[in-house]
């Protein structure tokens, strides 16, 4: 459990050697207890996880500049980063080596790999700054895909069939993947303000999606239910402050959700539609969350987002990275209260 309030460390795992600059990502392997980070540091680092909780590092790829995203293969053996230098590089943990695979015109803001899209196998989707989505068929230097986007791709998520591409000026653009390159649906944001972060239901029925003014809704992809679409604001401190939501991790069995906004991090049930835990704040910015592949771990980074700019950065500031060990009271659904 996390310490009272105040800018005290919480108890949770403390991951060593952790990156020396804001951490932009995490993401664990779909197949192991591997965790890996994506850092301003210019690398993407992977650590073991331990049963005891430790961690031990592993290897990095890097970068000419900031790495913004990382994401794994289904299998497990490879893992992707995507980087402000405008490269796309794979590593291959078998043999532990890194090759690019991708590039773009602007830095690159996310990525997914997918399976059987298109024809093709293991493929890695990439969305940039230079208003495009790029599909890469791993076993050729070109894209398979490209497709414009109508302004800079912010965040993206997939959850096969459903990939969901969220821009700046609030466009969402929503893709079956069965037919990769076709646009299932455009639609503008059900917020008010920038999207910051979009995360795909488990079920790919729909995606909860964040901004920057401490608000979060919740979309169904198909029109016929949009009855079940609702927003609500997640995050108020006590001078009702308004933060952005940083970050949505969804739990890979029972499908609640985490949201991260700015010191501090809840769990969510959104089909019966309240908060099933609320942790107490850690003193440092949540910039990036993640579940492990069972959801018996949930991965936190406590570092600066730069979401203030430059002017804003403390020197010195800590960036940590803490696990988590979730109960089955933190993350598993609870009926619906009663209606007054």
């Amino acid at each position: 459990m996390l310490n009272a309030l105040g800018n005290q460390q919480p108890k949770d795992f403390e991951v060593s050697s952790p990156p020396t600059d804001g951490i932009s990502s995490l993401a664990f392997s779909p197949t192991a207890e591997l965790l890996a980070a994506s850092s301003f540091d210019n690398q993407t680092r992977i650590w073991e996880v331990q049963g005891n909780g430790s961690t031990v590092p592993k290897a990095a790829i890097t970068h000419d500049a900031p790495s913004l995203c990382c994401t794994w293969s289904k299998d497990g053996s490879k893992l992707f980063s995507g980087g402000a230098d405008k490269a796309g590089k794979m590593m291959d943990l078998a043999t532990g080596q890194t090759t690019q695979v991708a590039g773009h015109d602007a830095p690159i803001s996310c990525a997914r790999f997918v399976e059987n899209v298109g024809g093709a196998g293991t493929m890695v989707i990439t969305g940039s700054w230079d208003k495009t989505v790029k599909y890469w068929d791993l076993r050729t230097p070109n894209p398979a895909f490209t497709l414009q986007m109508p302004e800079r791709v912010y965040s993206m998520d997939v959850q096969q069939p459903l990939m969901v591409v969220a821009t700046a000026e609030r466009h969402l653009m929503i893709y079956n993947l069965n037919t990769p390159s076709q646009l299932f649906k455009q639609s503008v944001s059900p917020l008010k303000w920038q999207t910051r972060v979009v995360a795909c239901f488990p079920s790919a029925t729909g995606f909860a999606i964040g901004s920057i003014e401490g608000r979060v809704g919740i979309q169904m992809a198909e029109d016929k239910d949009a009855s079940l679409n609702f927003s609500f604001k997640c995050h108020r401190d006590e001078k009702n402050n308004v933060h952005a939501v940083n970050a949505i991790s969804f739990h890979p069995t029972y499908g609640t959700f985490s949201t991260a906004v700015m010191d501090s991090f809840s769990f969510w049930d959104k089909d019966s539609k309240q908060r099933l835990k609320q942790f107490p704040v850690i003193g440092n910015t949540i910039s990036a969350t993640a579940f492990n592949r069972n959801g018996t771990i949930f991965a936190y980074a406590s570092s600066y987002d730069w979401g203030k700019g430059h002017e804003h950065y403390a020197q010195g500031s800590q960036n940590k990275i803490f696990l988590y060990a979730t109960k089955d009271e933190d993350v598993k659904p609870k009926p619906a209260k009663p209606k007054r």
